[in-house]
């Protein structure tokens, strides 16, 4: 079947549904104030991604298989699904990790770790974003993983991503606003940097760590700016520009390797939306 555009709504049923089940103990989502909005705004989007990780799994996951995990807060829950029908339905999955917490989910779930080396090619590579514009080119990278998301992603037959509907824009920078993330060489930081804001403007930060002195390093020893781009740009040959400085390892933009997107929604759907041509 060809699917173009926004392909699919998924209506999940009510029990699924923490904040609008009737037996939760929860108070309903418009009835709370203060600090226990921000709480049900929390437990709203935690339940979009949910139900897009375990929507993608169920209609992506096939018996014998080898499946890319991604990394961030939504492949918890995809992993989670993952392991759950691996027990129920006793399927024979061997996961690829993008990550050291990927690595980590695998095994606290007993499933079977492999790596590239020996198995190269993958049947499909699920992963979450930080941000997907209507043509499902993402900006990926807010975790830091985005050399090794990208080259699992790039062994996939098919490469899905989840989201919640936070993350679903019309054009990059509607919604995350902490820019394209871009992976250089210790050495190489200041020099990139400067190329970057004079070949497209914007601003460039190293990224600092959090409970930790100096700058966060990536799983392979490496360094992190964060690009913030001043208007949208084409962003295919954005990539392809930066890729060639010198000292930049990758980026964090995914032009044209998605091939479908789950986006959980605020009132328990999940829409889907195909690329127009892959």
């Amino acid at each position: 079947m060809n699917f173009r555009g926004w392909v699919a709504f998924v209506k999940l049923p009510p029990a699924s549904l923490l904040l609008l089940s009737s037996g939760s103990s929860r108070r309903p989502f418009v009835h709370a104030t203060g600090p226990e909005t921000s709480t049900c705004v929390v437990n709203m989007a935690e339940e979009a991604k949910k139900q897009a990780a375990y929507t993608a799994v169920d209609n992506h996951v096939q018996n014998n298989q080898v499946v890319g995990i991604g990394s961030g807060s939504t492949i918890v829950y995809a992993v989670d699904r993952l392991a759950e029908r691996v027990r129920q339905e006793k399927l024979n999955i061997i996961c690829v990790p993008t990550s050291f917490q990927a690595r980590q989910l695998i095994l606290k779930h007993g499933l079977m770790l492999s790596d590239l080396d020996r198995n190269p090619e993958l049947d499909v590579a699920i992963d979450g974003a930080d941000e997907v514009d209507a043509d499902l080119t993402l900006i990926k990278g807010g975790g830091g993983c985005l050399t090794q998301e990208k080259i699992v992603a790039g062994c996939a037959r098919h490469f899905v991503v989840i989201a919640d509907y936070r993350k679903d824009s019309k054009v990059m920078g509607e919604q995350w606003k902490k820019g394209v993330p871009i992976e250089v060489v210790p050495m190489a930081h200041v020099p990139v940097s400067r190329k970057i804001v004079q070949l497209f403007g914007g601003g460039v930060n190293l990224r600092m760590g959090v409970s930790k002195a100096g700058p966060v390093v990536t799983d392979n020893g490496n360094f992190i700016l964060d690009w913030k781009f001043e208007r949208v740009h084409r962003w295919k040959d954005v990539h392809q520009a930066i890729k060639m400085i010198p000292g930049v390892v990758e980026t964090g933009l995914f032009v044209g390797m998605a091939e479908r997107a789950y986006f959980g929604t605020e009132d328990g759907r999940v829409e889907v939306r195909q690329a127009s041509v892959h």
